[in-house]
């Protein structure tokens, strides 16, 4: 029953996400809202929206470490796991200025973090410190000269659904979207807490694998079906995005909800894995602005290398000490 709450609770994320991001689509171009606004809005919420419902569950539902485990490895799935698959289907060539701003500005993020960790908790005064920043980064964003590419990125994923009036059926996607959302969270955390019990494994080693790639699904869909259409800056400003949003976001709401203590370990195993596969992200772009096929594969190997050791090399075992 246990492995059923999860698979059940992964599938009603993706599709409750999905859903979400559909009817808001179509809601806000039925208002004449512009494709940029709704790119790096709704777009970029709907597709963080499983790691933000599955946070929110765990951290209502007495279980912080799982929330921790969650994000750091989602970010570490966006990078090894999405962008290495997304490099070996198709080279990212990869824009100047992508390289020159947004990259760092998730760095920044990642580094945040540490701070955040030598603390020991999470408060509700550090979550509105991240969630301002969030805001600064999309004012910044709104200011700049990101248009076109949130514009292209809008346009290839969504086209022109959603022109015309808003009609009942983008109200029950929204309204379907965010039910699924909220069951498919208590369900996921349900069995991923109960199976990590039944194996003796730390729920943050669940958090980090498990309740990561389900929650990152959204992510994974969009960047290999970018890729695939031949739009690789796409899949990375995808990664990026999310990986920005899941810091400053979702664990920045999540701390206003509930503040979090910090995995007995203080977390820094897995926060220095998240940090050295964003550092090493940046090396890669430069040379020549693109990921190669090689570059993927390695990024690849380096995650389920690090799954492996959670799971085989004793990391789960020492996890919280």
């Amino acid at each position: 029953m246990d492995y059923l709450f999860l698979v059940v609770g992964i599938a009603l994320l993706y599709f409750g996400g999905e859903s979400l991001v559909r009817g808001a689509v179509r809601l806000a171009r039925s208002l004449g809202v512009s494709p940029l606004v709704i790119g790096l809005t709704i777009v970029a919420f709907g597709t963080s929206s499983p790691e933000l419902f599955a946070n929110l569950a765990a951290v209502l539902g007495g279980t912080p470490e799982l929330a921790f485990g969650n994000i750091l490895g989602s970010n570490v799935a966006n990078i090894g796991l999405i962008l290495g698959i997304s490099a070996v289907i198709t080279p990212i060539v990869v824009r100047s200025v992508v390289v020159r701003r947004e990259v760092p500005v998730m760095l920044l993020a990642s580094f945040a973090l540490v701070p955040v960790f030598l603390g020991g908790v999470m408060g509700r005064f550090e979550g509105a410190v991240f969630v301002a920043l969030l805001a600064t980064y999309l004012w910044r964003l709104f200011r700049g000269g990101e248009r076109p590419a949130v514009e292209a990125e809008f346009a290839v994923e969504y086209g022109d659904q959603g022109r015309g009036r808003a009609d009942v059926t983008s109200w029950l996607l929204v309204v379907a979207g965010l039910g699924l959302l909220a069951g498919g969270a208590r369900l996921l955390v349900l069995g991923a807490t109960a199976i990590a019990r039944s194996w003796g494994v730390p729920e943050l080693v669940i958090g980090l694998t498990v309740v990561a790639v389900g929650t990152s699904l959204p992510e994974l869909v969009t960047s290999v079906v970018a890729a695939r259409k031949g739009e690789p800056d796409i899949a990375l400003g995808n990664v990026v995005g999310s990986n920005v949003f899941n810091v400053l976001g979702i664990l920045g709401i999540s701390a206003l909800v509930r503040p979090l203590p910090l995995p007995a370990d203080g977390g820094w195993r897995d926060i220095a894995v998240m940090l050295g596969f964003s550092v090493v992200l940046l090396p890669m772009l430069v040379s020549g602005l693109r990921l190669a096929r090689f570059e993927g594969a390695l990024l690849l190997a380096g995650y389920l290398g690090y799954m492996t050791w959670l799971f085989v090399g004793g990391g789960g075992a020492t996890a919280l000490g």
